[in-house]
């Protein structure tokens, strides 16, 4: 079993994300393990990117902290080593397509797996074969830009996250078909942030990602902040992703974090017990 899928194995599971570097890395470190000690089952590690376009006003301000602080992605490598001594956990990157090819693709996804991450998330890479045609030509398929990272991800040990949004339709079951890992569904339309209402007919989501991979677990994120929410998404996934909620903690209580986020991690966790 695949550490990823271990983080399902034990019932639902809660996946909380947090900006490396918000406020500071040494800070970051001590919510990692605050987490883990938490309940949490899985880990996302938000790597700074100065044009995060799938995130609402609360992760831009984490990654803006972050970026103002002087991080970059050699110190989160290391910060990572670090507390992969303390921390047995999955842990996951999400960053954006220009952090990995500005760092060298081969070069990044053969560093995170040897620092001790288990798989990648990127929001802004396409994930399928699209078929396309030119009027009055035949149609043709194109390898969208996942198949970039997919290979080198798979030779350095890593699963490369496949996401789904409400907006999917017939692409669900293509993408579900190939994907590793877990598949991120996106609740909500839009960029991250905290929502009042989500509406989005989850359960249809993960039904057809099962019936194309019945092994895979789906985790649903964006807009999830409270327990009554995360009990009520987990009736239709195997897991629940929380991020703006966390971060905006962070961006409260700067250095006395980790306390605050323990306590957000255990309601959380409790919730979906």
């Amino acid at each position: 079993m695949s550490k990823i899928k271990e983080a399902f194995a034990g019932g639902k599971a809660f996946i909380p994300f947090i900006t490396c570097g918000d406020p500071d890395l040494e800070t970051t470190e001590k919510i990692i393990e605050a987490m883990a000690e938490s309940g949490a089952d899985l880990i996302e590690l938000g790597i700074p990117f100065s044009d995060p376009t799938a995130e609402g006003p609360v992760i831009q301000k984490g990654n803006l902290r972050a970026l103002s602080g002087g991080v970059t992605t050699d110190k989160v490598f290391d910060m990572v080593r670090r507390v992969r001594q303390k921390v047995k956990i999955p842990m996951v990157f999400m960053t954006y397509a220009n952090v990995v090819f500005s760092y060298g693709t081969e070069r990044f996804l053969t560093k995170a797996a040897e620092v001790g991450i288990d798989g990648l998330i990127l929001p802004d890479v396409p994930s399928l074969k699209v078929e396309r045609a030119i009027p009055n030509r035949i149609k043709f398929t194109v390898e969208e830009e996942k198949a970039e990272f997919a290979p080198q991800g798979e030779a350095a040990g890593l699963d490369l996250i496949s996401m789904i949004a409400p907006t999917s339709h017939d692409r669900i079951k293509m993408i579900a078909a190939e994907a590793k890992g877990f598949v991120y569904c996106v609740s909500s339309l839009g960029v991250t942030g905290v929502r009042s209402e989500i509406t989005t007919d989850i359960g249809a989501m993960v039904r057809l990602v099962k019936e194309a991979n019945p092994d895979v677990s789906c985790a649903v994120g964006f807009g999830i902040s409270t327990p009554e929410q995360a009990a009520h998404m987990a009736q239709n996934a195997d897991g629940v992703i929380v991020g703006s909620a966390i971060v905006k903690i962070c961006g409260t209580y700067g250095n006395d974090s980790p306390a605050h986020v323990a306590e957000y991690v255990k309601k959380m966790k409790d919730a979906l017990k």
